[in-house]
């Protein structure tokens, strides 16, 4: 397969595209992030999400070291084709960092932010170094 599809994304000036994942079995979205060419490549060829850290400047392979990877099941560009959904099947149930389901975790309540869903798995078991 040619690499011509990349090249109907629109890039940010930074190489970089936001893309929106979602699960396929509940249609929660799970988190936003951002991927360059290569973390998109890479997803592609491995249906698993791949992504461009921003903070860390670097390719990540999401799971990589919680084991909570992606398995791609569906990639949409937007009409404006500059963001992506990933639709995917999220293994161990947990996206977020902090150890629960997903990152929208914080609910605006009557002017203030309310915790609105449960640590699973605190970062301390998953992520041991």
């Amino acid at each position: 397969m040619s690499d011509n599809w990349l090249n109907k994304v629109n890039w940010s000036e930074d190489g970089l595209v936001q893309v929106v994942t979602q699960e396929a079995r509940s249609n929660t979205v799970l988190m936003v992030a951002w991927m360059n060419r290569e973390a998109l490549k890479l997803t592609v060829q491995t249906n698993e999400a791949h992504y461009w850290s921003r903070s860390r400047k670097k390719l990540w392979h999401k799971g990589e070291e919680s084991g909570h990877v992606q398995k791609v099941k569906e990639i949409r560009l937007d009409c404006d084709e500059d963001v992506l959904l990933l639709t995917v099947e999220q293994v161990g149930g947990i996206a977020c960092h902090t150890g629960r389901h997903n990152c929208f975790f914080n609910k605006l309540d009557n002017g203030q932010w309310v915790v609105v869903s449960p640590v699973i798995k605190s970062p301390e078991e998953i992520y041991k170094k």
